[in-house]
């Protein structure tokens, strides 16, 4: 029954309008479910959106970690609260992680681990959110000074000593831990979180119902499992579900599967003599599949200069991301 409205002709006008504003809101909420294409959201950082997870909040400073993920550093600390999680080769074919964590959502326990050193694939990718805090335990001799020369501000316990702790209950070097509050303090300045070319909004019309899917690199696999109960794809490291010290488990309702041509460092790097550090390219373009809400969308992503963002597509249209935190796997190709 329509709610009868009472008081003043201009009161009545504005009851009407309310009603016709609430309708036209409710229409295209029901066609957005339709499945055509539509028009998705371009978070702003000033809005009160986070650009790099879609959810309500002011964008804080950004804060990257480098995060181990060998068998001995499991189950690791503070990743399900990353706004982006990067899975990357590293030597031997096993794959580390590094994660971006925005200042206004940080772990609850102001731990992150285990920390493990940085790589030359690490640069690009954080090349498109500014100048960030970087927080990692070490590099390749020839490296530190790429990096001392890099747009970041270098947060190692070199440079943040007291921000760093070792745990008494691992060895070392799977023992060393992060708390994020200690490097803002002392590296104040970093960039704030900004548009790198996400964009959110509901699903599009296609994809394929998939309930589990598997990326791999040499010595490493990811396997996505949709949770209807969660909303998210939890994940699987290397076979076994990837847990936190909290008890829970990995996931995230997007995951992006980023096809790269891996090869080896430009700069000539090696892990061992005779033996050229992986390197993992983020500026150019490549195959992508999307897996939000149950299904995988085969598309393509695209970074013409590592300035710039990077555009995920699907069906020639920028893909959606289900707002939350965001998975990337760069996958060799």
């Amino acid at each position: 029954m329509a709610q009868k409205l009472e008081g003043s002709p201009a009161r009545a006008s504005r009851g009407r309008a309310v009603l016709a504003a609430t309708s036209a809101m409710l229409l295209a909420l029901v066609v957005a479910g339709c499945g055509a294409h539509h028009p998705v959201a371009k978070p702003s950082p000033g809005g009160g959106t986070s650009p790099l997870t879609g959810l309500p909040g002011e964008a804080g400073r950004i804060l990257a970690v480098k995060i181990d993920n060998i068998v001995n550093a499991r189950p690791q600390t503070g990743v399900n609260a990353a706004d982006v999680v990067y899975a990357i080769e590293v030597e031997g074919g096993i794959a580390r992680f590094l994660a971006i964590y925005d200042s206004n959502h940080l772990p609850a326990g102001d731990s992150i681990g285990p920390v493990r050193s940085a790589r030359e694939s690490d640069l690009p990718i954080l090349q498109q959110y500014g100048k960030v805090d970087f927080a990692y335990s070490g590099a390749l001799t020839k490296f530190l000074p790429v990096l001392a020369a890099a747009d970041v501000y270098n947060a190692s316990p070199d440079q943040a000593a007291n921000a760093y702790v070792r745990s008494q209950s691992r060895v070392a070097p799977f023992n060393q831990y992060v708390a994020p509050s200690g490097i803002l303090r002392d590296f104040p300045n970093a960039a704030p979180a900004k548009d790198i070319g996400f964009r959110f909004g509901a699903a599009p019309a296609g994809g394929v119902p998939t309930d589990s899917y598997s990326a791999r690199m040499p010595a490493a696999s990811f396997t996505f499992s949709w949770s209807p109960a969660q909303g998210k794809y939890l994940v699987a490291l290397d076979g076994k579900p990837g847990q936190t010290t909290d008890g829970g488990q990995l996931g995230a309702p997007t995951v992006v599967v980023q096809k790269v041509a891996e090869t080896t460092s430009p700069r000539g790097f090696e892990d061992d003599p005779g033996v050229p550090s992986p390197y993992a390219p983020t500026v150019g373009s490549g195959a992508a599949v999307f897996l939000r809400d149950g299904k995988a969308y085969t598309g393509s992503w695209s970074r013409p200069d590592p300035g710039s963002g990077t555009t995920f597509s699907y069906a020639g249209q920028p893909m959606p991301f289900h707002s939350g935190q965001v998975w990337v796997i760069l996958e060799p190709a």
